[in-house]
């Protein structure tokens, strides 16, 4: 009847109005306060138990600003009368955590939230700031410990991750966009994401609950108000949520926390493989009635692998009684392992099922990314001397030639024997001496001649 009516005159705007209005109200009145009894089901009981174990991050971080090469020459800046102090400015961020040890102070976030910070301060839902310290990081994961000292606080239950299913209900909790706070709930879209190029190693929960930016480190909740999971990125091909947000295992996040809080770091070990994918025609191939798995296209010699007796053409279908669909399930099974722990390989060799134990082993750096050792040596490609002729040092295989290191001084070839004041017999000892301060006093070795030089 309504549909028919042309609102062409005043008393027909009139008449529309009202019976808007009516019907409105009619609806209104008509909601339940409660079904048979009982209220209405929320989530509020459970967020009240839950939001007070996610907090607000924020950090403050110094950087050098670039100059012109010119402006680092000390003549040229006395002739123009410059100040010789190089250029800095201040840049901050904002993110979200979750407690995870109310006793002790430990929260969970994303690395790339507190990566290179100065300061990093914590706001608690009771609005009290902290002042955080970090713990330890892993930029391979995205994971990163931090700490504060304070009384009351709240922590998140684990839940078990691996006994999520596609379709349970989830409640994402974070700081997006810097306005405090915020809640929104959705489903498990998907389950094992990986292949992404978010993170080294990924094996991600796909959720349709509202991520944005600044949720980064927050809680992945079930309707238990357990943590399943530290949400860390999204899908946005426009710069806007899409419903395609990924959270971080809550089972992937423990083993990491563990080791951050441990030793400040992870000790990924080697297990010494190589692994692809099952095809068709690769399970064809090898006599498979499958096309999950992973085929060993490689054993590296004189591996971890290798002495447990691992051959090329080895299927692996399960590490430590889980399936492994490809090969990314073993590459994330042992990048998440720490040196000195056992792997329980399941494999299929010419159609027989048999199973044999690797224990993982410590790595043999070959080269390393300067900047991973230390913010200075950004633009670096180092590398052990006894590599290559069997004598003590760190050599700069690569180096960027814009790069801070590049315009102090420093160049390919040239040899690090000390670094603030320690002997540098590796990569392992570089890292460890530049631990004890942002400056680095390099004692260098250039063919015959030997000199200091301090990158700061």
């Amino acid at each position: 009847m309504l549909a028919t009516l042309q609102p062409t005159g005043r008393w027909t705007k009139i008449i529309l109005t009202a019976l808007l209005a009516s019907t409105l109200a009619t609806a209104h009145a008509a909601w339940p306060e409660s079904v048979d009894g009982a209220p209405l089901p929320s989530l509020a009981p459970m967020l009240k138990r839950a939001m007070p174990a996610v907090v607000n991050i924020s950090t403050k971080t110094e950087i050098e600003v670039a100059q012109h090469p010119l402006m680092r020459d000390p003549f040229f800046r006395h002739f123009f009368e410059l100040p010789n102090q190089p250029l800095k400015r201040k840049t901050s961020s904002l993110g979200s955590g979750v407690i995870i040890n109310a006793a002790k102070g430990y929260l969970i976030t994303n690395n790339h939230v507190i990566d290179k910070a100065d300061e990093i301060t914590v706001k608690l839902q009771d609005g009290r700031l902290l002042p955080a310290k970090l713990v330890g990081a892993d930029p391979e994961s995205d994971l990163a410990v931090i700490q504060v000292e304070a009384n009351n606080l709240t922590e998140l239950p684990f839940a078990n991750s691996d006994q999520l299913n596609v379709g349970d209900f989830v409640v994402a909790i974070g700081n997006p966009f810097g306005l405090g706070q915020t809640v929104t709930s959705g489903i498990v879209s998907a389950l094992g994401r990986s292949g992404l190029g978010i993170e080294g190693y990924e094996d991600f929960i796909q959720t349709d609950a509202s991520i944005n930016p600044g949720n980064s480190g927050g809680a992945l909740v079930n309707l238990r108000g357990e943590l399943i999971g530290v949400n860390t990125a999204i899908l946005a091909p426009n710069g806007g949520n899409v419903g395609i947000g990924f959270a971080i295992p809550i089972n992937m996040v423990a083993g990491i926390m563990d080791s951050l809080i441990k030793h400040g770091e992870i000790r990924r070990g080697l297990m010494g493989v190589m692994v692809q994918d099952i095809t068709p025609d690769l399970a064809q191939a090898f006599g498979l009635q499958q096309t999950q798995g992973a085929v060993i296209s490689h054993v590296q010699p004189d591996s971890p692998a290798a002495k447990a007796g691992l051959e090329q053409g080895d299927v692996v279908i399960a590490i430590n009684g889980r399936a492994a669909k490809n090969g990314m399930d073993v590459r994330n099974v042992v990048g998440m392992s720490q040196i000195g722990d056992e792997l329980e390989i399941e494999l299929i060799r010419h159609g027989d099922t048999m199973t044999r134990t690797v224990t993982i082993a410590k790595p043999k750096k070959i080269s390393e990314d300067g900047r991973k050792i230390h913010p200075k040596l950004a633009g670096t490609v180092l590398a052990p001397v006894a590599a290559r002729d069997g004598s003590q040092g760190v050599v700069i295989e690569k180096l960027n030639t814009s790069a801070l290191a590049a315009v102090a001084g420093l160049r390919p070839g040239d040899v690090i024997v000390a670094a603030n004041r320690q002997r540098v017999n590796d990569l392992d000892d570089l890292a460890a001496a530049a631990r004890s301060g942002k400056e680095l006093l390099l004692n260098i070795q250039r063919g015959g001649n030997s000199f200091f030089l301090v990158l700061r």
